[in-house]
């Protein structure tokens, strides 16, 4: 079985910079933050999604594949391979791994599994692949479960597991967890 987990970044995802805080500095801070929490679960392979956001490269560890894709609904099927796959919104840059495994683990009994962000929309979506054609993803759709479900073509095959937060205007970043570890980027750009 091979799992990705791909981070999403989008150039909207750049909005929740504080103020005096340069937002393409932001985004990036936050999408290494995110990617180098995807990189480090284990028994998962790591690709960043690119929508519009250049010099991500930069962020990559060697080898890990930087994809460019024209919209974040186009996500699920840019993934180069894999039988399992989780893409993760970039402005997550707490996001426990701990969530993710967890979004996997309901891939035993789901096709699609939520990690629901506070706020509405999703912070992780995970599937088995391919991505399964009765379904369309949106990180920002407000109630992106109910959707989902009534798209499905039969009962439970679509899960959840705990929800979280994501950034999307500068008074998200109170949200942030300082007690919890990883985000380093993020909390060096914002101290």
């Amino acid at each position: 079985m091979t799992r990705i987990a791909a981070v999403l970044v989008t150039p909207s995802m750049a909005d929740a910079a504080p103020p005096g805080v340069d937002p393409a500095e932001f985004l990036l801070a936050m999408a290494e933050d995110t990617y180098e929490m995807a990189a480090g679960l284990e028994l998962v392979e790591p690709v960043i999604l690119s929508a519009g956001v250049p010099g991500l490269d930069a962020i990559a560890w060697p080898g890990t594949p930087v994809l460019s894709i024209g919209s974040p609904s186009a996500a699920f099927a840019a993934l180069p391979y894999g039988t399992e796959g989780v893409v993760i919104s970039a402005d997550a840059p707490d996001l426990p791994p701990l969530l993710i495994g967890k979004l996997f683990r309901e891939l035993g009994r789901a096709e699609i599994t939520v990690c629901q962000a506070e706020g509405g929309g999703a912070v992780a979506i995970a599937a088995r692949l391919p991505f399964p054609d009765w379904a369309a993803p949106d990180f920002d759709e407000p109630d992106l479960v109910a959707r989902l479900r009534r798209q499905a073509p039969g009962p439970r095959m679509v899960a959840t597991g705990p929800g979280w937060h994501r950034l999307r205007k500068p008074a998200d970043i109170s949200r942030l967890d300082p007690g919890l570890e990883g985000w380093d980027n993020t909390r060096a750009l914002l101290s």
